[in-house]
């Protein structure tokens, strides 16, 4: 009898366990049905940006990006997003891909614009900017301290 008292105990403490993690997980992935307006933006490439990122306004969460997909005409990634219904986007918002830092993903960045129009579910930001990939900016760096390099002029012999 002793035997069983302890197990049903430790079963018991297993469950709870178990469904502190699930709680915690749930809390912390941010996994909750998207309750917003769809909008989708138009970029020549999106390196570093996965579903599930971020959509920030001046820092502030304001969606997340819900999916992405080839534009089979135009060879461009048509990133498509989740905005909280209580935030109304001008018409002439502007998409940036932004990182967080180097330990940090990359997010999206909304910049609005001065429209009086806001945007409709379904409707596509017009005004997108790629960020350049790390390799290209090392590329940058070191092209620029070589050409820095070789324009050293001497005196006219």
């Amino acid at each position: 009898m002793q035997r069983n008292v302890v197990e049903t105990v430790l079963g018991a403490v297993v469950i709870a366990v178990a469904a502190g993690f699930l709680f915690f997980f749930y809390s912390a992935t941010d996994i909750r049905p998207a309750n917003g307006y769809e909008i989708s933006a138009s970029f020549s490439k999106i390196d570093g940006l996965d579903t599930g990122s971020t959509v920030r306004v001046s820092g502030v969460k304001v969606g997340k990006v819900t999916d992405f997909r080839l534009d089979p005409e135009s060879y461009t990634a048509i990133v498509t997003m989740n905005i909280d219904n209580g935030v109304k986007l001008p018409l002439d918002t502007a998409a940036v891909i932004a990182s967080g830092g180097l330990l940090d993903g990359k997010f999206l960045s909304l910049e609005p614009g001065a429209d009086t129009e806001m945007m409709e579910p379904g409707d596509r930001i017009q005004f997108t900017q790629s960020t350049p990939g790390l390799e290209q900016l090392l590329g940058q760096v070191i092209f620029s301290m070589n050409k820095k390099g070789d324009d050293t002029t001497g005196p006219a012999e």
